[in-house]
């Protein structure tokens, strides 16, 4: 019995801090996310859709909205907008229903490397620590984060052992979704 309220404590605190995330007005929409979008007296539209990679989504009446980096409060305005063409003074309700576009990466030498969702925001240490830390034969002192920014790839060195003596913790950085952690 013990274990079992043990488990359902742990399902309700991770729904719980997912949908915190949803709903913290600054989390901007990443591509992976799930939306759910209404209209006010409009049956027909009310839909779920998926931010496709390239960080856009459908919505009838709508067509195509560009979604990545946008809050919620961005998405209704645009979509309200453009609605607005159609049906006089829509009332629009955008909301993440599933947030799965917030992924970080860990590759190599580590004991369960994977993808991992990032709620709200992980570090590099904490990062590790999920992919269950490096295994005997890492090699500590060149392991790398991979990100791509508008500027083009950036290959950002993290030295283990300096972070764990408590030196260069400005290594220690906090990731952004689509990082790749090598460990080597």
């Amino acid at each position: 019995m013990r274990k079992f309220l043990l488990a359902c404590c742990t399902i309700l605190a991770l729904a719980w801090a997912t949908g915190a995330m949803a709903q913290d007005p600054n989390y901007t929409v990443k591509p992976g996310d799930t939306l759910s979008i209404s209209v006010w007296k409009e049956p027909d539209l009310q839909k779920e859709t998926l931010v496709r990679p390239d960080g856009s989504f459908s919505f009838p009446l709508v067509g195509e909205v560009d979604a990545k980096g946008k809050t919620v409060a961005d998405l209704n305005k645009v979509v309200s907008q453009k609605l607005a063409k159609f049906i006089s003074d829509p009332v629009v309700t955008v909301s993440i229903q599933e947030i799965r576009g917030n992924k970080v990466y860990v590759i190599g030498q580590v004991n369960k490397p994977g993808e991992f969702i990032m709620n709200p925001s992980v570090d590099v240490m904490q990062v590790l620590s999920m992919a269950g830390g490096t295994t005997p034969f890492a090699s500590l002192g060149d392991i790398v984060i991979l990100r791509r920014t508008p500027a083009g790839k950036q290959s950002l060195p993290f030295r283990y052992n300096d972070v764990v003596k408590g030196r260069r913790m400005d290594q220690n950085i906090d990731l952004q979704a689509g990082d790749v952690v090598v460990v080597p």
